[in-house]
């Protein structure tokens, strides 16, 4: 405890860190202000007693978990970041295929900063169309038997309005998010999905507190539940750091006086690489039979398709499961290419001991690595499977099942690792300037060394 002190100590006094604390957590607040401003043109009265927007059942709920509840309120950052995720995964999943893509991604900084602009630019027609489907789905909302609607005046001009608003939205959320990666603590972008997925924990909390105060929930029951999610939280980081390190060797080169490689290195490989996207994607899957069935309400057939994709049937579990497997290993084959990775050590006088350079090295790192992914993948359905599991067997409310796995709690572990990791680094980095200058510390230095 007296560690954790010190170390909050030390990262008030550093000028440096303490502005980029407070920029980031400014830049946040921002993000969570701009959450509850409604668009206007909105009722907010009967938006407020509308339950369509709030539906967790559908994609729109997913959606709205990853804003943190602005798609719910009708904000102006309703679509939240997630366009210019889209954006980012179209390009990546493109870069696959697209020879000049393939080129950029391997110019280094520049080519980076060139898909970053493509990016961006990708991002706006994107939120554009996804702004024209919320504009609909807002106008449609309607509240009490006479079907009284959230918009009064939902024609072509608001129409108009609320795609740009929306569509600008986004854009500065991905501005700021740009702009926390510069000058604040972590990735900026990654920290505005965190921030609206944490935002429903005091709720959670608090509806938690209620239920005990009511004599719903047992207070011994809450307690074995915390210890739960505590030891679910530390699986989640030991997958989420797990890797299997694989050997390289550099053949020693002479170049003038000086002696290049005959070092050894490390190829990380890590069990769960493809992080939290195969869980997006089945949840979208999942979510597109109860999407439907929300806009034919009349319809049998799509009423029977949505209750089998209901969480609360078997059969969710299992198809859940399974389709989480096969996008991990779909998205790891995206992410990870072993052939460009063995090209790169060949070029550069690497090779793995006891395996010939080129194509069986190749070989080698993709059958590990489909070794590897196995356990990760089988992890990541269970991980998945948890909020349902906590739902329906130990009588979770589903606000406070959704932190005990799924895509909320990876999400968390893994920005807040990178966040800490980043904080870590600027403390490592000013002990050493503090060892030369404090000469108590000084001496303890050179006593351990």
């Amino acid at each position: 405890m007296a560690n954790i002190v010190t170390t909050f100590r030390n990262m008030i006094r550093i000028e440096e860190l303490r502005q980029r604390i407070a920029f980031t957590l400014i830049a946040l607040l921002a993000v969570r202000i701009g959450s509850f401003i409604t668009i206007p043109g909105v009722d907010v009265a009967l938006l407020t007693q509308a339950s369509a927007l709030d539906d967790g059942g559908t994609i729109f709920g997913l959606y709205d978990m990853f804003v943190g509840g602005a798609f719910s309120n009708a904000a102006i950052f309703a679509l939240g970041i997630m366009p210019y995720i889209s954006a980012s995964i179209i390009l990546q999943i493109a870069g696959v295929v697209l020879p000049e893509l393939q080129k950029l991604q391997k110019e280094g900084e520049d080519g980076r900063r060139k898909i970053n602009q493509y990016t961006r630019l990708l991002t706006v027609p994107i939120a554009a169309l996804q702004a024209w489907a919320v504009s609909i789905k807002i106008a449609q909302t309607t509240v009490g038997a006479g079907g009284a609607s959230v918009v009064p005046d939902a024609g072509f001009m608001w129409t108009m309005a609320t795609v740009l608003i929306l569509t600008a939205g986004t854009v500065g959320l991905m501005w700021i998010g740009e702009q926390i990666t510069d000058r604040g603590l972590g990735n900026g972008i990654s920290l505005i999905i965190f921030i609206g997925i944490i935002a429903r924990l005091p709720t959670a909390i608090m509806q938690e507190f209620t239920l005990i105060q009511s004599g719903a929930r047992n207070l011994v029951i809450d307690l074995v539940l915390v210890a739960l999610l505590l030891g679910i939280v530390a699986a989640v980081i030991l997958i989420t750091q797990g890797a299997r390190r694989i050997p390289v060797q550099y053949a020693k080169r002479v170049v003038g006086r000086k002696v290049y490689g005959g070092t050894t290195q490390y190829i990380p490989l890590r069990v769960n690489t493809a992080g939290v996207m195969p869980i997006i994607f089945a949840q979208s899957i999942l979510f597109v039979p109860a999407t439907i069935a929300s806009f034919f309400p009349d319809s049998t057939f799509w009423q029977d398709v949505s209750q089998l994709f209901s969480d609360r049937t078997v059969f969710y579990a299992v198809f859940y499961g399974v389709i989480i497997v096969f996008f991990t290993y779909f998205y790891t084959a995206i992410a990870f290419n072993p052939k460009e990775v063995a090209d790169n050590m060949k070029r550069n006088g690497g090779f793995i001991p006891g395996v010939r350079p080129g194509a069986p090295t190749s070989e080698y790192i993709e059958n590990i690595l489909t070794r590897i992914t196995l356990p990760g993948a089988i992890f990541l359905a269970l991980i998945a499977i948890l909020p349902t599991f906590a739902m329906n067997v130990l009588k979770v409310p589903p606000i406070f099942a959704s932190f005990f796995g799924g895509t909320s709690l990876l999400i968390i572990v893994g920005v807040a690792l990178d966040t800490l990791q980043q904080i870590e680094s600027f403390l490592l980095m000013r002990h050493y300037d503090g060892f030369m200058k404090t000469g108590k510390i000084r001496g303890r230095a050179g006593a351990v060394s």
